[in-house]
């Protein structure tokens, strides 16, 4: 495929459209099987650019080509979909969201997340028996793909959650990633946080030998964190992914230092809800008239919300400032959730298109 920044008026793209498949008639090899042209939207590419009046040709239901026509392949008759005054982008991927256990259920969550526009899910560590891992990477029909964690790795939590492994020493913790890695698990999981004192919270050596022992069968850890001291204990045990960004206070400099040694290393943000009453009609009409009343009449301004999300956004803007990898995720499983992050990472700073990207 032949992406393009920019491409003149839209006038342009049009003959281009013709050109091609005036060629095709001419002689030159079509595209074979079920080929539709889409001619006229502006394509925000994954890359943050923007290809305008874009011609996009699908072919047996893939994308065989997206740019301004001018290297676009022979469609023949193909029928000619006209989208000018549209957008299209690419399908969302959620880094961090939690999928039900069982496979009808797994299957309508999947379907309906497609509908709000996400393509791909990963579920970080709470499913439960075998259906996340025999599910994933399946093609649901209209429905996103999975990706699975299985069963994370935490200290004890009772009361709470007992799909993930329980560890208390180090040989407990690398025989969990042991098991995961036999399941050939998408990510190893884990959680370090004391839950508001609470419990216990995973330790720097049990984490460390997490950490050690997933490298060691080349698998890739995330970590839900909630403390400005554990995400920096984290970067030095050789973390790969945040699953949270740092919740009880502003990042400092010495964290900085340690992300650029680091670079790698991802922060998927998951924002908190931003603490203000909002106007839920835009969901009018995709979700039953009363779940959405509902939703609307709970609506209300929470001043500790709202500082909480401070915290987090000035800890977004600041590490996405200094060139941090940046990628997206929901935690919750509300399909069109997708929306509301999206929406609440612009409120820290970032651009629309630096939240596409991510």
């Amino acid at each position: 495929m032949k992406f393009v920044h920019e491409i003149g008026s839209k006038s342009r793209a049009v003959l281009a459209l013709t050109a091609l498949v005036s060629a095709a008639c001419a002689g030159e090899t079509a595209l074979e099987g079920d080929v539709t042209v889409f001619h006229g939207a502006d394509v925000i590419v994954g890359d943050g650019s923007v290809i305008n009046d874009a011609v996009l040709v699908v072919q047996d239901d893939r994308v065989a080509y997206v740019g301004d026509g001018s290297d676009a392949p022979g469609t023949g008759d193909a029928p000619m979909v006209d989208l000018t005054g549209k957008t299209v982008m690419p399908a969302v991927v959620n880094a961090h969201a939690h999928l039900p256990s069982d496979a009808t259920s797994r299957t309508e969550l999947l379907q309906h997340m497609a509908w709000y526009g996400t393509g791909a899910v990963i579920s970080l560590g709470l499913d439960e028996g075998p259906v996340g891992l025999e599910m994933r990477g399946q093609m649901v029909p209209d429905g996103a793909r999975s990706l699975s964690a299985g069963q994370g790795i935490t200290s004890p939590e009772p009361g709470r959650s007992e799909v993930p492994h329980w560890v208390t020493t180090e040989d407990e913790a690398r025989a969990a990633v042991q098991e995961l890695a036999e399941q050939n698990v998408d990510w190893v999981k884990i959680w370090v946080d004391d839950r508001s004192g609470q419990y216990e919270r995973l330790s720097a050596d049990l984490y460390g030998a997490v950490i050690d022992e997933a490298h060691q069968h080349g698998l890739r850890v995330t970590a839900h964190v909630f403390t400005l001291e554990d995400a920096k204990g984290l970067l030095r045990a050789g973390i790969d992914a945040f699953a949270h960004g740092v919740r009880d206070t502003d990042v400092d400099d010495e964290i900085v230092e340690l992300w650029r040694s680091r670079p790698e290393v991802v922060l998927v943000p998951n924002l908190p809800g931003p603490g203000v009453a909002e106007d839920m009609s835009w969901l009018a009409g995709t979700v039953p008239a009363a779940d959405l009343e509902r939703m609307q009449s709970g609506q209300q301004d929470r001043p500790a919300a709202q500082a909480a999300f401070g915290i987090q956004a000035r800890n977004l803007a600041r590490l996405n400032s200094e060139g941090v990898t940046i990628a997206f995720g929901t935690d919750g499983g509300s399909p069109w959730a997708v929306h509301q992050e999206m929406a609440d990472m612009v409120r820290t700073g970032l651009t629309p298109s630096e939240v596409i990207v991510a």
